[in-house]
């Protein structure tokens, strides 16, 4: 697809948000101090996963996996991530790469362009993907979301230079030579060691993360905008927001990884971070094929309990960041308690997969206490099925990763990233639940 990034000043003039997304900022309260002193956190009642919205009682998980979780995941669907469409019958999947020597003989690497709806102008993206080249079996593989190229995750001089979104610039710009490899956070050789594979895709390159809903007629940068009906000029107030099409390409890239007999597709970790982290908890409940979620520092309308007040709110993601949610979403600001959900039910959507919810020690705007207290609050969902959540209420020193039952958390020293060093618990947590045989 040719990327034209002079209409960018289009995009600009016409501003933030039109329609309904207006209007509904329109009436988000001004600006309020942000708290981060827990005697002010105050008094909240979270909703109770397990009863059903006539009153009755969730008591097996029969009733939880027919009844309870639809009406949990419809909520998401409506007022906070909007729908999104399924898989399109035009998409196609090109392999441009593969080496099965790569990394000195270690690792097999292929590079694969994921076009989603068989277009020669519309929306790609290209993935990104390591192998062991010793497996006895195919690998399971942790399929991530990145802010960066792909030849910016590992220094490999064969990765395609890619055509990348700028959310500094608001343009598209070319990565040249001196950009192999400048990531942080991959370590590639250490997750091929431990008998995994990682599949990567630049979450831009599914849909650009503009600071507006980012669809319009003229506006073909996304995955969205194929998603219009005649004449409609933005998704309907229910309709994808960012966070549900970047979730939707996520799971276009698993569409592939079911397809490459070296890749065990029934063990696929979805992982991200920050706003990415958000994402593959969404894609993690709204996609069941995923068999494992890692969210880094999730923080709000993420894993960070929303009725908590401490760090980012539900305020600030509505009159900074509207555009990541459907447009309903924007009526709970500075309404919390009318939400029937919160945190600890999206985190419950995941039950029984494994997830594992990292933090760190710095990022107070991402509350990494309300994170650990929606997976406590979570744990009677997983015990539905026979599984121990978190295994403990009592949030545990720093550096010190909780690994016992099917959610694993950890707070590293640290700030708002993925240290190299969080990959060994990935992958401690991972060998617990999926690991490689062989």
């Amino acid at each position: 697809m040719k990327r034209n990034s002079t209409s960018v000043p289009d995009l600009r003039r016409r501003g933030l948000l039109t329609g309904l997304v207006a209007a509904a900022l329109l009436a988000v309260p001004a600006v309020r101090a942000t708290n981060y002193d827990e005697s002010k956190v105050g008094v909240y009642t979270l909703p109770d996963p397990l009863t059903l919205q006539d009153g009755q009682p969730v008591r097996d998980a029969g009733t939880w996996l027919t009844l309870r979780r639809p009406e949990i995941l419809n909520f998401y669907l409506e007022d906070i991530h909007g729908h999104s469409p399924g898989r399109p019958k035009e998409m196609t999947f090109t392999v441009f790469d593969e080496d099965r020597h790569a990394l000195g003989g270690k690792a097999i690497r292929k590079q694969v362009t994921i076009n989603f709806f068989g277009q020669a102008d519309g929306p790609k993206a290209d993935m990104l993907i390591y192998l062991p080249a010793n497996a006895s079996e195919p690998s399971p593989v942790f399929l991530c979301l990145s802010f960066n190229a792909i030849d910016q995750i590992w220094p490999d001089p064969a990765i395609k230079l890619e055509e990348s979104w700028s959310r500094k610039t608001v343009s598209w710009q070319r990565d040249t030579d001196k950009d192999r490899g400048r990531a942080k956070g991959w370590p590639i050789d250490k997750i091929i060691a431990r008998g995994y594979g990682i599949a990567v895709i630049n979450y831009c390159d599914i849909e650009p993360d503009l600071p507006d809903r980012g669809v319009t007629s003229e506006q073909k940068y996304g995955v969205r905008v194929h998603g219009l009906k005649p004449g409609q000029k933005e998704p309907a107030p229910n309709e994808w927001g960012a966070i549900s099409a970047w979730a939707w390409g996520l799971s276009r890239g698993l569409d592939y990884l079911e397809t490459d007999k070296d890749v065990d597709a029934k063990r696929i970790i979805a992982l991200g971070q920050s706003r990415l982290g958000k994402t593959v908890l969404w894609a993690g409940a709204e996609d069941t094929r995923f068999a494992m979620v890692v969210a880094s520092c999730s923080g709000e309308m993420g894993a960070a309990l929303s009725r908590r007040d401490y760090g980012e709110t539900i305020d600030d993601m509505a009159r900074n960041y509207s555009y990541q949610f459907c447009a309903n979403f924007t009526r709970y600001a500075h309404h919390w308690n009318d939400l029937p959900v919160d945190s600890h039910m999206l985190i419950s959507l995941i039950a029984p997969r494994p997830l594992f919810l990292n933090t760190g020690s710095l990022d107070r705007w991402s509350d990494p206490r309300g994170e650990f207290l929606a997976a406590v609050a979570a744990a009677p969902v997983y015990k539905l099925f026979g599984e121990e959540g978190l295994g403990t209420d009592q949030m545990p020193p720093l550096d010190t990763p909780l690994l016992k039952g099917m959610i694993g958390f950890q707070c590293h020293t640290g700030k708002h990233e993925i240290l190299v060093s969080d990959w060994d618990r990935f992958l401690d947590f991972a060998d617990l639940h999926l690991k490689p045989k062989g």
